[in-house]
């Protein structure tokens, strides 16, 4: 008796999964990251013929790169936080930024570095929605004049 309990148990179970994911599917949503939340890949910025292993060294060839380190805001928390040091380049243009890549930009009162999660065109340009990853709420529009770098790599 006590085993078909568990069985029935263990059926029950595995259809309140399937229910749970197939729902999702329909509903056309993406699996979640392991912060809830879906996040899309950042764009290549560099070939890995530009990555140069010696014995007591690695050399990374990027024109124009940044170098910076983060405050742990908690809002790019598991992707960046105050351990991280981040290999950025400067884009010559609003063309270069695509969605899922990591943007810093000025906001007016601090420098922000959120994910692009959309992209668009209106009357003054260029623009890009940004959220943290680990963030529900969504910045506003960001223009191109405000982005100081594209993040590229990530040195913990």
């Amino acid at each position: 008796m006590k085993t078909s309990n568990f069985i029935m148990k263990a059926i029950y179970a595995v259809l309140i999964f399937l229910a749970g994911f197939l729902s999702a599917q329909a509903g056309g949503l993406a699996s979640p990251s392991i912060t809830g939340f879906s996040v899309d890949a950042p764009s290549d910025f560099f070939q890995l013929d530009n990555v140069v292993v010696y014995q007591d060294r690695i050399v990374i060839k990027i024109d124009n790169p940044i170098v910076s380190n983060y405050e742990d805001s908690g809002s790019m928390v598991p992707f960046l936080n105050a351990n991280a040091n981040g290999i950025g380049v400067l884009p010559s243009s609003g063309e270069e930024i695509n969605v899922g890549d990591v943007i810093t930009y000025d906001n007016g009162k601090e420098l922000v570095v959120h994910r692009v999660i959309e992209k668009g065109e209106d009357s003054e340009g260029i623009y890009f929605i940004t959220k943290g990853d680990n963030s529900p709420v969504v910045d506003g529009k960001v223009r191109f004049s405000q982005v100081k770098s594209v993040l590229v790599g990530v040195l913990y």
